[in-house]
């Protein structure tokens, strides 16, 4: 609900999607969950229709939240989930006709800028792996002879034959989901280094969102 020139983050995204056709959505809410919920009311959602996955008992994380919520997409062949506190002008439409084109059970909105977490690509932009380049850790999924890291954005489109290989109950990362499902599954990178990416996640981030997000 941080304000961005007036708009929170959650009715920038709302308003992201529906630039591309997308309409209808689930929020899972945990933390201010009521003040979410006020907020999607009190706008009509933004002119799209909102559907609330409740995670008030306990923080479920991107995997666990998924599995919450998974009853949502089960009559879709694809959907996108991403975070809110990003703010990106990533053409999520070349995304999905590259994910559609591609068959991948998810495709991976990644860029190459700087940070301490990486995801571990192939030649072909399939995910071998996961690398923590300030502890040391790494995590092979699967073998290749060339790995390039690459910075996740947050932003995924997955098609529905993924839901019932979610096997994991309560808090769970997506991350440990697909290393897990990267052994014998087609996992892929878009690249998308040249769009705009802002984590609004921390309170310094906003007046940098403002002067470029109007």
């Amino acid at each position: 609900l941080a304000l961005v020139n007036g708009k929170s983050l959650l009715q920038r995204n709302v308003e992201y999607l529906q630039g591309f056709g997308i309409k209808e959505l689930i929020v899972n809410v945990h933390h201010f969950a009521q003040q979410v919920i006020e907020a999607v009311d009190a706008h009509n959602g933004w002119g799209s229709t909102i559907t609330i996955s409740d995670e008030t008992a306990a923080v479920l994380e991107t995997g666990g939240g998924l599995q919450k919520a998974r009853w949502y997409f089960e009559r879709e062949t694809d959907f996108v989930l991403m975070n809110t506190d990003i703010l990106t002008n990533l053409d999520l439409q070349q995304m999905i006709h590259y994910h559609s084109r591609e068959n991948s059970l998810a495709t991976l909105a990644t860029t190459n800028r700087q940070t301490s977490r990486y995801f571990l690509f192939d030649k072909q932009n399939i995910l071998c792996g996961w690398r923590n380049v300030k502890t040391g850790e790494e995590k092979i999924s699967r073998t290749a002879e060339t790995l390039c890291q690459k910075a996740f954005s947050g932003i995924h489109v997955i098609n529905t034959r993924l839901l019932p290989l979610l096997q994991r109950e309560g808090k769970c990362s997506m991350v440990d989901v697909y290393l897990q499902l990267a052994k014998d599954q087609i996992i892929q990178s878009f690249d998308h280094s040249g769009s705009i990416l802002i984590d609004v996640g921390k309170p310094e981030s906003i007046a940098e969102a403002e002067a470029l997000f109007n």
